[in-house]
């Protein structure tokens, strides 16, 4: 907002008079909010801290039209008020607070009394918000004027609200609105942005820089707003950031992150660089960031291994410091040295990994090997999705399932029954009396089924899409093993995620035809892509399939082998 001013202003500091206007109800406060800011300013221990920002329009020069922060305000001048009667401090607060719909509530701030506390709603609030900040000094117990002391002094000397004054010409009403749908309050980027464009506003000549930056500020975000851009960098702290621009913001301020994460230490920060150093160094770097953003995304070998990183828990800003005044060769050397480190294998550590002992890093493997299968494919425009990867919960399923034991309910196993009975009926065998057998098996279950009786059917349909295997290989393949582990959406039909091969495959095809979204080695899995042409069995997933797949793991073709740690020398 071009009209905009914005301050830093300790709570000391905060003087004249202020109107509560009509749209607004009035105060509100329970005892949670009040407890909340009076321990957020205690344990604060006199380190500087800012409370949420308080939005006013200048009615006359020393009068504001207070369009958002009247809780905060109204409890503030409610400590202090407390203090002076209570002979723990002398002054009382530096301003006053009066209210368009109840004129007399501005009588009764002043002394919040039992007797009227049940005049009305606000009359209520007041008194009792005023009782649970007397409350919470007496807990202190000899202790008292001492904290009292401290709490004054940090008032005055380091606790401080976000004081923005809104442009004159801006409607009230429609501001308040904004402010508080949904309890959105103003955002670092908002603040940051006011910030930036009333950094200069009394110097005309920078007017039309001002206009231009904030065009570059709108493309900025539009780029951000891209699904497939936002995917592929946005970590879990900021990816669901109503404001893009976030992610940049806090890249170049650094520092702690998630509930770690001072309230506004992003804007503060900026704040102090804009000091420092001038509004338009600190807004270069922000565009150098947005330049990098897209440089990555542009780039078929940046977008997928970033986009890996970020997808297994690394953050932007950190890949962003890797990246930092290092020549391409190098900073590729250490991006595939942090991508190696994610899944930290050697060959034969592949070759032994299981879902049992360690599900996180089947998982890594899995996916880094569809972004990889997907990042060699040279002459072609496909990517992996990442933003598909994001909007998706993804599991580990095993490719051949041959047990149901996990399937406690009798609408899963009538589920399982009516999966297995339709593949049946494609599947190739030797004696055809034994699949008329199983059919019939099945359809004598009719409306009601023990578990017994589903684990002794189960057990024999298993049986029959399973081709029995007793070579020294088809030890090495249990079923938990990762050559038997595939990446699939994650859903709710247990059913389905405890089938056999041939189901899985039926449901593989069934969806590759409605154009669902199927991670690429999940579907070369189902369509044999990996199985030798000579040992092909499409219904089944025989020992000699699963040896064929964990040699494409292995490959140097699918990516993951240039990122296995190399094998210990015996000792």
């Amino acid at each position: 907002m071009d009209g905009a001013k914005l301050e830093l202003k300790r709570v000391g500091d905060i003087e004249g008079s202020f109107r509560v206007a009509r749209y607004q109800r009035g105060y509100r406060w329970g005892t949670h909010e009040v407890d909340c800011l009076l321990n957020d300013i205690w344990e604060s221990e006199g380190q500087d801290y800012n409370l949420q920002p308080v939005v006013i329009k200048r009615d006359s020069d020393d009068k504001w039209e207070l369009v958002d922060g009247q809780q905060r305000l109204t409890t503030l001048y409610l400590i202090f008020m407390f203090m002076q009667r209570e002979q723990l401090q002398n002054a009382v607060a530096p301003y006053s607070i009066m209210y368009d719909t109840r004129p007399d509530s501005e009588t009764y701030l002043q002394n919040p009394v039992a007797e009227r506390s049940d005049a009305n709603i606000d009359f209520f609030h007041i008194y009792h918000a005023y009782k649970r900040i007397q409350t919470w000094f007496d807990s202190h117990g000899t202790r008292r004027q001492h904290v009292a002391n401290k709490f004054y002094g940090y008032l005055f000397d380091t606790v401080r609200v976000i004081w923005y004054e809104a442009p004159s010409d801006l409607d009230s009403t429609t501001l308040f609105t904004r402010l508080n749908i949904g309890k959105i309050p103003l955002t670092d980027a908002e603040l940051f942005k006011a910030l930036l464009l009333s950094h200069n506003r009394d110097h005309t000549s920078n007017t039309d820089r001002r206009h231009e930056i904030a065009a570059q500020w709108d493309h900025i975000e539009r780029d951000l707003q891209n699904p497939e851009i936002w995917a592929f960098v946005a970590d879990d702290a900021v990816v669901e950031s109503p404001t893009r621009i976030t992610l940049l913001l806090d890249t170049v301020v650094g520092g702690p992150r998630g509930l770690a994460r001072p309230p506004f230490h992003t804007f503060d920060s900026l704040r102090e660089k804009v000091g420092r150093n001038g509004a338009e160094t600190v807004w270069n770097e922000v565009v150098e960031l947005h330049a990098l953003v897209l440089g990555w995304y542009e780039s078929r070998d940046y977008y997928h291994k970033v986009g890996y990183l970020v997808a297994v828990g690394q953050r932007f800003s950190d890949l962003v410091s890797v990246a930092s005044g290092k020549a391409r060769s190098e900073f590729d050397a250490l991006l595939d040295g942090r991508i190696s480190n994610t899944i930290n294998l050697t060959p034969s550590e592949v070759s032994e990994l299981n879902y049992e002992l360690d599900p996180e890093k089947c998982r890594r493997l899995l996916l880094l090997m569809n972004v990889e299968t997907v990042r060699r494919m040279k002459y072609s425009g496909e990517r992996y999705s990442f933003r598909i990867h994001r909007s998706q919960v993804w599991s580990l399923e095993h490719i051949h399932a041959q047990h149901a034991e996990s399937l406690t309910k009798e609408e899963q196993w009538k589920e399982w029954l009516e999966l297995h009975r339709v593949a049946l009926d494609g599947l190739p065998l030797k004696d055809d009396d034994e699949r008329q057998k199983l059919i019939v098996r099945i359809e004598e279950v009719g409306h009601s089924i023990k578990r017994q009786t589903f684990q002794e059917l189960a057990r024999d349909i298993a049986a029959a899409f399973t081709r029995v295997d007793s070579s020294p290989a088809a030890a090495s393949h249990p079923m938990h093993a990762v050559s038997n582990l595939a990446l699939l959406k994650s859903g709710h039909n247990s059913a389905l995620s405890n089938a056999v091969f041939e189901v899985k495959r039926r449901r593989i095809l069934e969806l590759d035809k409605k154009g669902e979204y199927i991670p690429i080695c999940t579907r070369q899995v189902f369509l044999k892509y990996y199985t030798n042409a000579g040992a092909q069995q499409v219904h089944f997933w025989s020992t000699q399939d699963r040896e064929d797949y964990l040699d494409a793991i292995l490959s140097p073709d699918a990516g993951v082998r240039a990122y296995l740690k190399p094998e210990e020398p015996e000792s």
